[in-house]
Parts: structure tokens; sequence; C-alpha cells
């Protein structure tokens, strides 16, 4: 009887083990998710001097926007919520607005560049907050799966959160962007 109580005992320890170590690597996936968000917003930080500079030798009255740009990639840059990245967006749209009224500007090897470049950047960040989402839903899911349902709260795991659209973003997801050459 020892033998046979022991042996469930080891069986069940074993598969608690099991469920540990996948639901380890799920939230070990959901923080890579963040991580890899957190690296395209500082690539995109690093674009932004650039483009500012290059958009500076043709817009020069455009203090302003310039200093708005450079002011809200610098608060992003020491923050970690995202108004302050929609705030650095919002002002890059002013900025990339300025292409239009500068024939000279728009026509720039240079601003063409890294205007391409930070369109890759915001793709690669919208990627990289799909694969977040979904390295979630599968870390959510395991979590309130049974039998790990059983055990996941008592071994130290919650549920972790989506990534949401802030309020910058929530009026013109619905929109078709306007492009232009």
């Amino acid at each position: 009887m020892e033998w046979v109580l022991l042996a469930v005992v080891v069986v069940l320890l074993v598969f608690v083990i099991g469920i540990y170590n996948r639901l380890v690597a799920l939230r070990q996936n959901v923080n890579q998710g963040v991580a890899d968000i957190d690296a395209q917003l500082r690539q995109r930080h690093d674009l932004v001097p650039n483009l500012v500079n290059t958009v500076r030798g043709y817009a020069t009255h455009e203090r302003a926007t310039l200093d708005a740009v450079v002011e809200a990639r610098n608060r992003a840059a020491q923050s970690t919520n995202s108004a302050s990245e929609a705030q650095l967006r919002v002002t890059l749209g002013k900025l990339l607005a300025l292409g239009e009224a500068y024939p000279e500007l728009k026509a720039s090897a240079n601003f063409q560049a890294l205007q391409s470049e930070l369109a890759d950047v915001e793709d690669k960040l919208a990627a990289a907050r799909r694969a977040l989402n979904a390295a979630v839903s599968r870390f959510n899911s395991a979590i309130q799966s049974f039998p790990a349902i059983l055990f996941a709260g008592t071994l130290g795991f919650r549920e972790a959160d989506f990534h949401r659209l802030d309020a910058s973003e929530l009026g013109t997801v619905d929109q078709v962007p306007s492009v232009s050459f």
C-alpha cells in the first residue's frame, strides 16, 4: 500500500512539474513579445533625430513642429506608458506631413529613405504587437485549462495582459490611411 501511495505522489509531482515547465515556457514567450515591442520602439526613437535633421535642412521655419517631435521622442524614450508613444506617433505624423508642404523635401532621397525606414519599423511594431497578443492568448489559455487551472495560481502564474490600442489609435484604425508619394 505504501508503494502505491508513493507511486501516486511521484506521478502527481511529475505531472505538476510538467505543467509548471509548460507555463514557464509560455510566460517567457509573453516576455519575449514585450521585449520585441520595446526593441521596435527603441528603433523608432533612434530614427527620429535623423528624420528631424533631414527636415530641418528644408523647413527651417517649422521650428515648432521640429521641437515638438524632439520633445515627444525624448518623453517616449524615458517613459514606459503608451500615452507618450501616442504623442510621438502624432508628432511624427505632423513631421511627415511637412513633406507635402515642401516639394524639395519630399524629393529628398534622405527624407524618402527615412520615411520608408520609419514605415518599416511601424510594420514590424504592428507584427510584434500581434505576436505578443498571440503569446498572451496561448499563455492565458494554458492557465485557464484543466488541469493547469488547479495549480497555476498556487504556482504563482497570473493572466497576462493583451496589448491594447491606446486612445490615439482608437478612432483611426477603421479609417483608410492616406498615402502620398
